[in-house]
């Protein structure tokens, strides 16, 4: 009995090889149509493929979404710096093409003062109380700086120096309310016209010239230089253009508003004009009406 049930195993075997080997090549063999079997099965696949697919191609392109939005958000933050690096080099650059014309501008005004050597200042300090009064330069009396040096910018005057230290002077601008300060001027035209300028008027904001001779025409337009007849400022240095003219309070002399031909509420770089020879103390001083032109007998004794 056992004997017969090994031949039937093998029996089976052999005819379920057969069997396999028979199929095998029914499906390798070619073939236009697909039997019925083999229909079910792929079209039981596909539909299967299709349900999975579709949900795993939409995570996936969720991801791939996500994957792109955090890309994309770290270019921006690379691309948001470099603008913002490039904003400031075009600052900085903007910083330095102005600086580098008002340079210029000043080297130029500084080969038209053929008596004075100039110093080249930088505006380091401006008290907010004096603001239209006083600055204070970086240069002192250690890089050659003098009280009553005249001080410019390369549209015109600015003010004179009142105060020196080794590092540092003081300068008193045109606008000041100091009624000692006067600067000798003259208007430009064809029959010159002389005056002083003394203080500004609030008001107009502006600078007031006195003294100038009533029988000479001064109209408004016209420019206003320094004299260089007080010693202290070099001569033709522009002040400002007259926008108005009347008379003094007693009608003898006229009297001028002038507006400044320099920015006084920006001032960073000016030029100090050093004379080269001897400075004479004249009516850009302190009001003197001693005669220069005659020391005093003191001085004569000592002379001789």
């Amino acid at each position: 009995m056992p004997h017969f049930f090994f031949n039937k195993k093998l029996i089976l075997l052999l005819v379920g090889m057969v069997f396999l080997v028979a199929l095998i090549s029914f499906s390798l063999r070619e073939r236009t149509n697909a039997t019925l079997p083999e229909q079910i099965i792929k079209d039981t696949v596909g539909v299967a493929q299709s349900i999975v697919a579709k949900p795993a191609n939409y995570i996936a392109g969720v991801f791939d979404s996500i994957d792109s939005l955090l890309n994309t958000y770290e270019e921006n933050k690379r691309l948001k710096a470099r603008l913002d690096e490039f904003v400031a080099v075009q600052a900085e650059a903007a910083d330095l093409k102005s600086d580098i014309k008002k340079f210029q501008e000043l080297m130029d005004k500084s080969e038209s003062l053929k008596a004075y050597d100039p110093i080249h200042a930088t505006v380091i300090a401006r008290n907010p109380d004096q603001w239209e009064e006083k600055i204070i330069l970086d240069k002192g009396s250690s890089h050659g700086v003098e009280k009553n040096m005249a001080v410019m910018t390369a549209k015109g005057l600015v003010g004179k120096v009142t105060l020196v230290t080794p590092f540092t002077s003081e300068v008193e601008l045109l606008y000041t309310n100091n009624p000692n300060y006067r600067v000798s001027a003259m208007v430009q035209g064809d029959k010159q016209a002389y005056g002083l300028i003394e203080g500004y008027d609030k008001e107009h904001n502006q600078l007031i010239m006195k003294r100038i001779d009533s029988s000479l025409t001064v109209k408004k337009g016209q420019q206003v230089v320094s004299s260089g007849l007080g010693g202290v400022f070099p001569k033709n240095v522009p002040i400002g253009e007259i926008t108005e003219v009347s008379t003094d309070d007693h009608g003898l002399t006229k009297m001028a508003y002038v507006k400044p031909s320099a920015d006084f509420s920006i001032l960073d770089y000016v030029v100090i004009a050093k004379r080269s020879s001897t400075m004479i103390d004249g009516s850009d001083g302190n009001k003197s009406n001693v005669d220069l032109t005659h020391p005093p007998q003191k001085d004569k004794e000592e002379a001789e």
